[in-house]
């Protein structure tokens, strides 16, 4: 039998051993963002969802309504009911995989096993024709489920590498790094698709017009497994369980889930994080949602041609390094909640703007203000909840996974209230208007943390789980000693 304190304090025991803002460790952790970034870019946002409607219109020329699994469903509501069920799964199995993650000391094999999964079913869109949707919809499922299920062990590295007063400014450099990696590769993929005759192709040919799409999706998918060869060689081998001597060993799965249990019982006694977990789910539901739908929207709501809509999306990722470290700085001034309140109402315009924007300047305004606060909300809402959970905490994947599972059950819900209210209606605008009650439910939630030390104190039999908590000013502007 061992006492709760020692049973808490193993899992990531030797991650204490971890260097604090050494430039080699938060460089190659910045790496992944420039790794994985191509997915949602590539893949969820500009080619894919271009050659998804490029498919249904194959498929179904008048109506956009295709088969799946025996049922009609339009081809622009499959993608996003597709979007849905992954970060669904993603939800289910995050917390106790996180959990098992922290009680096994293994964060960066668990990262890998998620990563691989990703890119590998990325890399196997290659092979989705007008003849394989069906199965091409399931690989699309499992690309998600890859590239959401690393996200949550890699933020999870963010408190364990970072110096607290770091947070904002390394987040900020991540989403960065990101956006420009995932510029480079699209527009070598671009290049291709606007060009296929470089690489020898045929585009005349259905199959010849459709090949440069899916070497977009190899491509994408190769890019994302190589550069993460960089930090899993720079982040810190995993402990494994050597830290664990001692502990009760009656299997993984077993631990995982008393793992799970104790980081719940703190969760219950942290009345802010609580309140934060609340807020970040509501205004994200809106956030995701227009990040997933903007190019399907561009595409069947407004007719735009696939060159104006990568160019487009190209504008967002220049315009959202921009936006991740004004905001950054914005924070280190008026605090993170106040910096992410104004975040959020601009959301909340950008709302109502899209309701009447139409093909021209007007969208190409909208989208550069999109741009803006889309790496800044992204940004500091990772580096909020860092400073919120319990300092020192032993069990940083497990807290990161309930920061996940309110991530992908607000995607989950967004993405299929978007759907259902399009489906119904017959048009996108119904939906993106919709959108507003989550960023005002959103910015409610958030205005009741304003002024706050937000590091709740923790019970002393709570607090005996695991170090004890400081108590930083998160709420409002840091002052100096």
């Amino acid at each position: 039998m061992t006492t709760p304190s020692a049973s808490a304090a193993a899992p990531d025991a030797s991650f204490d051993a971890i260097p604090k803002d050494d430039k080699r460790i938060t460089r190659g952790w910045t790496f992944y963002d420039w790794a994985n970034s191509v997915y949602p870019l590539v893949i969820t946002s500009s080619i894919f969802p271009i050659y998804w409607g490029a498919i249904t219109k194959t498929l179904s020329p008048e109506t956009d309504i295709v088969r799946f699994l025996g049922f009609e469903v339009p081809g622009s509501s499959l993608l996003t009911y597709a979007i849905s069920a992954a970060f669904l799964l993603v939800a289910l199995v995050s917390p106790f995989l996180t959990s098992l993650a922290d009680f096994s000391g293994r964060k960066k094999l668990f990262m890998q096993i998620f990563c691989y999964i990703g890119a590998i079913s990325c890399a196997a869109l290659f092979f989705f024709t007008p003849d394989t949707l069906t199965l091409s919809t399931f690989i699309f499922i499992s690309a998600t489920f890859g590239f959401s299920g690393s996200i949550v062990f890699y933020n999870s590295y963010l408190p364990l590498i970072s110096s607290e007063e770091k947070y904002d400014s390394l987040s900020a450099r991540g989403f960065s790094m990101g956006y420009i990696g995932s510029v480079l590769l699209l527009v070598i993929c671009l290049v291709i698709n606007q060009f296929p005759g470089l690489l020898g192709i045929d585009a005349s040919t259905p199959e010849g017009a459709r090949l440069p799409a899916r070497i977009s999706f190899l491509l994408t998918g190769i890019w994302w497994a190589g550069f993460a060869q960089i930090p899993f060689f720079t982040l810190p081998p995993d402990p494994g369980r050597s830290a664990n001597a001692g502990t009760d060993d009656s299997g993984w799965l077993l631990n995982g889930f008393r793992e799970l249990g104790k980081v719940w019982d703190q969760l219950k006694q942290l009345p802010n994080l609580k309140r934060f977990l609340l807020a970040y789910f509501t205004y994200n539901m809106g956030v995701q949602t227009v990040m997933y739908v903007a190019t399907i929207f561009g595409d069947k709501e407004l007719k735009l041609e696939s060159t104006a809509l990568i160019i487009t999306i190209l504008l967002l990722q220049v315009v959202g390094i921009l936006g991740a470290y004004l905001f950054a700085k914005l924070s280190e001034r008026i605090g993170n909640t106040r910096a992410l309140s104004w975040s959020v109402f601009i959301w909340m315009c950008i709302c109502v703007a899209g309701y009447f924007v139409q093909a021209g300047w007007s969208f190409y305004a909208l989208a550069s203000v999109i741009g803006l606060t889309m790496g800044a909300i992204q940004s500091l809402s990772r580096s909020t909840y860092s400073k919120i959970i319990p300092e020192n905490t032993p069990n940083t994947a497990a807290f990161f996974s309930f920061f996940d599972v309110t991530e992908k059950l607000s995607i989950v819900i967004g993405t299929a209230v978007f759907g259902i209210i399009a489906q119904i209606t017959g048009s996108m605008r119904n939906s993106i208007l919709s959108l507003i009650v989550f960023f005002i439910l959103g910015l409610i939630f958030l205005l009741t943390l304003r002024g706050k030390k937000l590091r709740d104190e923790l019970k002393p039999e709570v607090a005996a789980m695991g170090p004890p908590p400081a108590t930083p000013n998160v709420g409002m502007p840091a002052t100096k000693a």
